[in-house]
């Protein structure tokens, strides 16, 4: 699974609910990204992370910590 984080930049956490078929009760914040990426079992890679949020990249990082079956590789 690819993102943008173009496109995480512009449209946030709708982008990220669409793209990662989050749950409709998906709470768009930081904690409920932290919730669902910590139950989901994929391989993500971030293109554009230079245009990405630092609290939602340490999410992302922090659940793949967490989350054997997350991977996550960002590129600038």
């Amino acid at each position: 699974m690819q993102l943008d984080g173009k496109l995480i930049n512009e449209n946030g956490h709708d982008y990220l609910a669409e793209a990662l078929n989050f749950p409709d009760y998906y709470g768009k914040n930081l904690d409920a990204l932290y919730d669902c990426l910590t139950e989901i079992s994929c391989e993500i890679e971030l293109v554009n992370a230079s245009f990405v949020d630092k609290d939602i990249i340490d999410t992302f990082k922090d659940a793949a910590c967490e989350n054997d079956f997350l991977k996550l590789k960002m590129f600038p």
